[in-house]
């Protein structure tokens, strides 16, 4: 019965590979060094327009964090000629929706319409570059929107300041060790005009990428494009020069607290390459070895056998300079957490000493081809895929074949990159605790 479960997946696998289908593009640069790429659908009558700037919580002045979270919500505000808190109606009253997100190294903004308002949809985003309106009125209203999103998802949310902690111990260097939410006494310090300077440094057309995807006219669009965006001014090239950290070769030991939680954790962290290196992929598909589903290694042992979890986990946080490889569980009962992190190095050892079986190896490889299946399932997933490709891995081309770096990762490297990255004594050992109530 395994073995036809087992082939039943395989043939899975090849109805996946049969359905992916190649994401054709076109890229090309405007003369204000805005990049341009257009991918053309006409499956559906729905086209997204979408931005990504170069400009994430690392780019931030270390006494300014959290600007670039900041601007995601302040360049909703409005523009010279779309009246403020007007740009959720006219997208919602065209039929359309809209999101932005931050991360450490971009922001990205989107819209999705029927695509007969790709034009309505190039104006606004032409208007936030060139037209914005910053002015103290925005800054103070999206200080507060700020502040209480923090309130929401950080302050009151249990586990909330996990990643924060284990960053904050990972990075001694590198604007890493910060926040992508920031500081809230540091927004409350900013200027207007240290607001204007930072919209004037990073949103320009030669630090984005602007993508359109669906259902569009190559022509008509390519027109359009360089209507409302050909004549916006470049800005000054940006320069990065992040300080490198030093290789962690003993253990760090710390303890953090949390007065959200009554269950502690314990977390196991490393310092890893960047998401454009090979080694990257791999600790990829050793963490889904280790702990992705209720089959996976971790999970298995320390959750269903032993019982000595009720929640593991392993995941590698990649980024554009470096990563964290992350491990965590939450014990059950009195277990002490030492001996959670004792049953993971076991595990770990075992990928550094033994070839994974070529079943569990085979069972990573669907669940990779499924995910890049999956990825460019739907027209603002590829959008978001083309920039990100560009923006930050430098090669569009990675939409059709990053797949290819998975399969060819052998058995053979996931235990030498396990070795490589994984050791003891490079690493972060965090006891996350719930904090103690002083009594009065």
């Amino acid at each position: 019965m395994k073995k036809c479960l087992f082939t039943l997946a395989s043939l899975v696998l090849i109805c996946n590979v049969a359905i992916a289908q190649k994401v054709e593009f076109e890229e090309y640069d405007l003369d204000n060094g805005m990049h341009v790429i257009l991918h053309q659908d006409n499956s559906a009558p729905v086209v997204t327009t979408s931005v990504m700037y170069h400009v994430g919580a690392k780019d931030e002045n270390p006494d300014r964090t959290g600007f670039a979270h900041f601007f995601e919500h302040l360049l909703f505000e409005g523009t010279k000629n779309i009246e403020r808190g007007e740009w959720f109606t006219i997208v919602s009253s065209n039929g359309g929706s809209n999101n932005a997100n931050t991360t450490d190294d971009r922001t990205y903004y989107y819209e999705v319409f029927p695509s007969n308002n790709v034009e309505l949809g190039l104006w606004m985003e032409s208007e936030r570059l060139l037209h914005p309106i910053i002015n103290q009125i925005g800054v103070d209203t999206q200080n507060e929107v700020v502040k209480e999103e923090k309130r929401l998802r950080v302050d009151n949310q249990p586990y909330g300041r996990f990643i924060e902690n284990v960053k904050l111990h990972m990075f001694k260097k590198h604007p890493y060790k910060g926040t992508t939410i920031g500081k809230m006494a540091h927004l409350d310090a900013a200027t207007l005009e240290e607001f204007q300077a930072f919209n004037k440094k990073f949103y320009v057309p030669n630090n984005a990428v602007l993508v359109v995807a669906g259902d569009i006219d190559k022509k008509e669009v390519k027109r359009m494009i360089q209507d409302y965006f050909g004549p916006i001014p470049r800005g000054e090239d940006i320069v990065r020069d992040f300080p490198k950290e030093d290789p962690i070769t003993e253990t760090i030991r710390a303890k953090a607290y949390d007065p959200n939680i009554q269950i502690p954790a314990v977390v196991a962290a490393y310092r890893t390459p960047s998401f454009k290196e090979r080694d990257a992929y791999v600790l990829d598909m050793i963490s889904s070895y280790l702990s992705s589903g209720k089959s996976s290694k971790l999970y298995k042992k320390m959750v269903d056998e032993k019982k000595m979890a009720f929640q593991v986990g392993a995941f590698n946080q990649s980024q554009e300079d470096y990563g964290t490889y992350i491990l965590y569980a939450l014990p059950l009962g009195d277990v002490k957490l030492d001996d959670l992190i004792a049953e993971i190095d076991e595990e770990i050892v075992k990928v550094q000493n033994e070839l994974i079986s070529e079943r569990d190896y085979q069972k990573l490889q669907n669940e990779f081809e499924n995910n890049f299946v999956n990825s460019n399932s739907s027209i603002s997933g590829i959008a978001n895929s083309l920039a990100r490709y560009y923006m930050l891995y430098d090669d569009v081309n990675l939409i059709n074949n990053e797949i290819d770096i998975y399969r060819s990762i052998t058995r053979e490297e996931i235990m030498e990159v396990a070795n490589k990255y994984l050791k003891p004594n490079q690493r972060l050992i965090l006891e996350y605790l719930p904090e103690e109530k002083s009594e009065n």
